[in-house]
């Protein structure tokens, strides 16, 4: 994605624009306005009398808007423009435009101002995979009045635009005659509803949304921020982090579907993360239950209602064009025509062997935090399937292990770990595994949801014998792990194991989550903490996801160089748990150094070069952004710097902060304690 493209968004309908507001048709990006995974509007161009608009500057006070400052043609130096043009943009109630036209000259103008408008309704998958369109498109022009339609089979949407005053309409777009005296103005406005079949707005047919004015989501923004805990620190850029961080996650926010069917009977407020913009504007499993992790001391409720969402969608029964097992978790739920005409399995899919496990993570961390026992007695049937789903079609190979081969050969992911691009898992000189592959961290995951179950089955469904069978298995699992993962030669854990139990030997960041699980021996602790801070991991910008001069080592490679911040929050908190506190500290200050270089929203990934070549991160090209886990980083970090925890029904506090961010100041903290303020002085 351009750094200069301009996004906004509410939920799952975005709108990716150039700098100057103009969408270009695009086969293979996901520029323009969608929503639930369909392109309502692929060419949105401005020009007055035929020539482009230029930026001047962009304003964006809020995530679902934007105000660009535009002139005609290329402005310069002393051939000053005498028409200037305000474009007012929100995603309010569906896409609203307000052009302004300014003239700032001593004579009249008379200008042709054209709305060029186009609407391929892609798929997002279609985008991202350069797919063909199947399916009927056709135009209908009416007064003021340009419609798009599509139509495959049963499947319809709609793209409706309007215009105010007087203008000619014709299938490409909307043709305004202005007369403009002299420091006089022209405006009109424009509207755009992407529709369903009954002519409705699609998000009210199928999430039961209602079309929100901007004062309401003003509103509704602004309550989130006074709910968040406030922060003062000395240091400006981390305390702009920090709001952009709580302004993203506002953003993110969405009300999903089960599905095909709108959660109807949630309370509106059960509303969870989507995963980042603009691939990911859906549910991901792993990615929403990370996220609520990494903001559980801010905003607990993004956690229950992250949980209650993945419990109503857990598979019940096999389908192997899904890769749905009994207990799983779901990976991924879409909503457009390729999924609907089950072209690609995410209707929901459950490729991915990581979200099962975190979901029990999830439950325990959330009811230490919160001592929310309802939610766990809730979900007890839930829980004990995602366990079940472990040891029984987590263990394809019966050897104890989590691993993972996808069901559905042909559309399912290959790697369904969070490293899930195919050549993520690979061995030390870049050969690839076969498969079924067990990586690291799944195990890691494993053994820590089996000891928290323990613990929640003891304290909150009053089955000890359950819990001492967890515990057994869990410690098992561990004495095993050790033995089968550890490369003794070089004092690391395999990345994975191969079909055969063989090792998977390179070195990657993986590593860093087994001290988040706590499955790592104690006397091993050491040597893997050299490994994450050293010189092939540790960029100087933080933990990069594969070791350099392994054989698929890249700097700018998504899974095998990049250093992703999501994960360095992660690894930090394992770091923290087994009392690195220096190093956790550390990985903060150099993930805090790196949003400051991208205006406080750091991005999904960033390149892994060393510190001493780059002044500043280097973007990964196609990085969300905003992406949930990313934005969630800084706000765990400052969680973990703080030494923030949850010690009976009171909060514990043991700070160990970089020196950079002097005095740090978090108050109204909320958690089982009620609210609770901590004010930290070097």
């Amino acid at each position: 994605m351009s750094s200069d493209a301009v996004r906004i968004l509410d939920g799952n309908m975005f709108l990716v624009s150039a700098a100057n507001g103009d969408i270009e048709p695009s086969r293979s990006f996901p520029t323009g306005l969608f929503t639930l995974d369909i392109r309502h509007l692929s060419t949105w161009i401005l020009t007055i009398d035929g020539e482009p608009l230029t930026m001047l500057s962009v304003d964006q006070p809020h995530y679902f808007e934007a105000t660009f400052f535009l002139v005609p043609g290329e402005p310069t130096l002393y051939v000053e423009s005498e028409v200037s043009v305000i474009r007012q943009r929100d995603i309010t109630r569906s896409m609203c435009e307000w052009l302004t036209v300014l003239n700032h000259g001593v004579d009249p103008v008379d200008l042709t101002i054209r709305v060029e408008a186009g609407c391929d309704f892609a798929d997002l998958f279609e985008v991202k995979n350069v797919e063909p369109k199947l399916g009927d498109c056709s135009t209908e022009v009416g007064v003021g009045r340009l419609t798009f339609h599509y139509r495959r089979d049963m499947y319809a949407r709609s793209t409706v635009i309007s215009a105010t005053g007087p203008v000619e309409v014709d299938e490409k777009g909307f043709t305004f005659r202005v007369h403009v005296e002299p420091d006089g103005r022209w405006t009109t406005h424009l509207h755009v509803e992407t529709v369903g079949e009954d002519g409705r707005d699609i998000r009210t047919i199928l999430q039961g949304q209602a079309r929100r004015e901007r004062p309401k989501l003003v509103s509704e923004l602004q309550a989130w921020l006074d709910e968040m805990p406030g922060l003062e620190c000395d240091h400006d850029d981390f305390e702009v982090t920090y709001q952009r961080s709580l302004v993203d996650l506002a953003a993110l926010r969405f009300r999903p579907l089960t599905g095909q069917a709108a959660l109807t009977d949630y309370d509106p407020e059960y509303r969870v993360p989507a995963a980042g913009l603009p691939w990911f504007m859906s549910v991901f499993g792993r990615d929403s239950i990370l996220t609520s992790l990494q903001t559980l001391a801010y905003a607990p409720h993004l956690a229950a209602s992250t949980l209650r969402v993945l419990a109503r969608a857990q598979a019940v029964a096999l389908d192997n064009f899904r890769d749905a097992e009994p207990g799983k978790i779901l990976h991924e739920i879409r909503y457009g025509t390729t999924a609907a005409f089950a072209e690609q399995p995410h209707t929901p899919y459950f490729g991915s062997s990581d979200s099962t496990p975190l979901f029990v993570v999830l439950l325990d961390e959330y009811e230490a935090w919160t001592g929310d026992r309802d939610l766990v007695r809730l979900l007890e049937p839930q829980t004990r399937a995602a366990l079940a789903w472990i040891d029984e079609y987590g263990d394809l190979l019966g050897n104890g292990y989590v691993s993972y081969q996808a069901r559905n050969e042909r559309t399912g992911l290959v790697n369904q770990c969070w490293k899930d691009s195919p050549n993520a898992i690979s061995y030390r000189d870049g050969r690839l595994p076969g498969l079924p592959r067990a990586t690291c961290e799944l195990q890691g995951y494993a053994y820590d949801a089996k000891l928290r179950a323990a613990r929640l089955a003891r304290e909150v469904w009053d089955d000890p014998a359950y819990a001492d069978e967890l515990e057994r298995s869990a410690e098992e699992l561990k004495q095993r792990f050790n033995r089968d993962f550890w490369i003794a030669d070089e004092g690391y854990y395999a990345l994975a194991l191969g079909p055969d139990g063989e090792q998977v030997d390179a070195l990657s960041s993986n590593i860093g989550h087994l001290l988040w699980s706590g499955i790592v021996d104690g006397e091993k602790a050491d040597a893997v903490v050299g490994h994450l801070m050293g010189p092939r991991l540790h960029s100087g910008w933080g933990i990069r996801t594969l070791a350099e001069h392994e054989g698929r080592y890249n700097p700018i490679g998504y899974h095998t160089g990049t250093v992703w911040p999501f994960d360095n929050s992660f690894i930090a908190w394992g770091l923290r748990r087994y009392g690195y506190r220096a190093e956790a500290a550390r990985i903060a200050r150099d993930i805090f150094e790196a949003a400051a270089h991208f205006g406080g929203r750091l991005p999904e990934a960033f390149a892994g070069y060393d510190r001493k070549t780059t002044d500043a991160p280097v973007e990964y090209p196609t990085a969300c952004s905003p992406q949930a886990w990313s934005t969630g980083a800084p706000l765990l970090l400052l969680r973990i710097v703080l030494g923030l925890n949850s010690s009976g029904d009171e909060l514990a506090v043991d700070p160990e902060v970089p020196r950079e961010l002097g005095r740090v100041r978090l108050s109204n903290i909320p958690g089982r304690w009620g609210r609770r303020d901590v004010d930290y002085r070097p």
